[in-house]
C-alpha cells in the first residue's frame, strides 16, 4: 500500500510539471498567428519605437540610391521567392522596387539613420494621398501636375513632363503643411518637433532638386551619382522596368502596402543589438521566415571593424529557410586593389542560410570572402 502511494503521487508530481512546463512556454511558440494582414496605427507605431534603436551616422543624406544595377537581379529573385513572405532592406526607395516587384505580405525598412526612418514617413504621407503616379510626382517635387498625360506613360516621360514645370515655394509649404496634420491628426502618430524639422529638410531637397535630385544633395561631387530620374528609368537586364513608377498596377501595390501599414521603418544599426533582433523574434513569433534581405553596400563599412561578425550573429538569430536571400550592392572599385575603373556597381545575391552557415564554420574571414560567394561574375 506505501508503495502504491508513492507510485501514484509520483505520477499525479510528472503530470502537474509537464503541465506547468506547457503552461511556461509561449503560446506563440506553440501556435504562432499568422502575420496580420494589415496593421493599426497605433501598433505601426509600437513596432516602429519598441523594435528601433538610437540613431547613428552615415555620412551622407542619401536622399535617393546610388545603384544603377539593383534591378538586374529581379527576375531571378522572383523565380526563387514567393509572394506573401518577409522583406527587409536599408536606405531609401530603391526597396519600393524590390517590394513592388517581390510582393511580400511585411516589409520593414532598417537604417542607422533617424533621417531614413522619416523620408519613409515622408513617402508613407506622399503615398497615402495620391491617386496615381502623377499626383504623387506633384506632391513629391511641388509641381503642378503637367497638362495631357497619358495613364499608360512611361516613367520617362512623366519625369521629362515635371522636368519642365517650375517648382512652386507655394505648393511646398501647403504640402509639407499636409504631410506633417496627415501624419500627426490622421494616423495620430506622435512626430516631434525635431523630427517635424527633419522631415522639412528632407522635403526641401526634393523641392528643390526636383527630378534631378541625387544621392546626396547639393555637394560638389552629385554629378558622380544617378538621378532619381534616371534610376526610375532603370531596367533588368532584359529590358524591363520594375520600379514601382513603371505602371499604374505597380504604385497601386506599393500605395496599399503603405495604407496597410504593412511597410515598416525602423532605426537600427545592422551590428546592433536590438533591431535586427527584435524583427526575429516577431517574425518567430509569428510562424514566419525571412524572404529577402537587401543590405545595399552596408557589409564593406561592417568589415572596416569587427562589427561585421556581429552583424552576421543577428542574421543568424532570423528565422530563415532554403529560399531566404541576401541583395547585396557591390561597387568594384572600392575595395578590391586589382580592380580599376572606378566604383563599377553591381547587385549581387546570396543564400542567407549557406552564408550563416559559413559563417558559423569560420569560412568567412573578410569582404572579399563575402563578395566572392555570388554566382554573379564581378571581374
Amino acid at each position: 500500500m506505501p508503495v502504491k502511494r508513492t507510485y501514484l503521487l509520483s505520477i499525479v508530481g510528472l503530470v502537474l510539471a509537464v503541465a506547468c512546463a506547457f503552461l511556461l512556454i509561449p503560446r506563440s511558440n506553440l501556435n504562432p498567428l499568422p502575420l496580420p494582414s494589415q496593421y493599426s496605427d497605433s501598433e505601426f507605431w509600437r513596432i516602429v519605437n519598441d523594435f528601433s534603436e538610437v540613431g547613428g551616422f552615415f555620412r551622407s543624406d542619401n536622399f535617393v540610391s546610388n545603384e544603377t544595377s539593383f534591378q538586374h537581379v529581379i527576375p531571378e529573385l522572383r523565380r526563387k521567392t514567393k509572394p506573401g513572405g518577409v522583406y527587409i532592406g536599408v536606405g531609401p526607395d530603391q526597396n519600393f522596387t524590390y517590394i513592388v516587384a517581390l510582393k511580400p505580405k511585411l516589409a520593414f525598412i532598417v537604417d542607422i539613420r533617424r533621417q531614413n526612418l522619416l523620408l519613409h514617413l515622408l513617402y508613407k504621407s506622399i503615398i497615402e494621398r495620391s491617386e496615381d503616379r502623377a499626383a504623387f510626382l506633384s506632391r513629391l517635387f511641388c509641381r503642378a501636375i503637367p497638362p495631357n498625360l497619358a495613364k499608360d506613360s512611361t516613367p520617362q516621360q512623366l519625369l521629362a513632363a515635371f522636368d519642365k514645370v517650375e517648382a512652386s515655394k507655394d505648393l511646398f509649404e501647403k504640402n509639407y503643411d499636409e504631410v506633417i496634420s496627415h501624419l500627426r491628426a490622421d494616423h495620430q502618430f506622435p512626430i516631434e518637433y525635431a523630427d517635424a524639422r527633419t522631415i522639412e529638410y528632407v522635403y526641401r531637397a526634393f523641392y528643390t532638386a526636383g527630378p534631378d535630385i541625387r544621392y546626396s544633395f547639393p555637394n560638389q561631387y552629385a554629378r558622380r551619382f544617378p538621378s532619381y530620374e534616371e534610376l526610375m528609368a532603370e531596367t533588368d537586364m532584359m529590358g524591363q522596368n520594375h520600379s514601382y513608377l513603371a505602371n499604374e498596377q505597380n504604385f497601386a501595390v506599393l500605395r496599399q502596402l503603405e495604407t496597410e501599414n504593412r511597410i515598416i521603418p525602423l532605426v537600427g544599426d545592422f551590428a546592433g543589438d536590438r533591431a535586427l533582433r527584435r524583427v526575429g523574434e516577431y517574425l518567430k513569433d509569428h510562424g514566419t521566415a525571412v524572404t529577402t534581405f537587401y543590405t545595399s553596400n552596408v557589409e564593406y563599412y561592417l568589415f572596416q571593424s569587427e562589427d561585421w561578425r556581429k552583424f552576421f550573429g543577428n542574421v543568424r538569430s532570423l528565422p530563415l529557410d532554403e529560399n531566404s536571400t541576401f541583395i547585396r550592392a557591390y561597387f568594384s572599385g572600392m575595395r578590391l586593389p586589382q580592380q580599376t575603373g572606378g566604383a563599377r556597381p553591381e547587385t549581387l545575391l546570396d543564400g542567407m542560410l549557406d552564408l550563416v552557415n559559413a559563417f558559423s564554420n569560420g569560412e568567412i574571414r573578410n569582404y572579399e570572402d563575402v563578395i566572392q560567394r555570388s554566382p554573379v561574375n564581378i571581374n
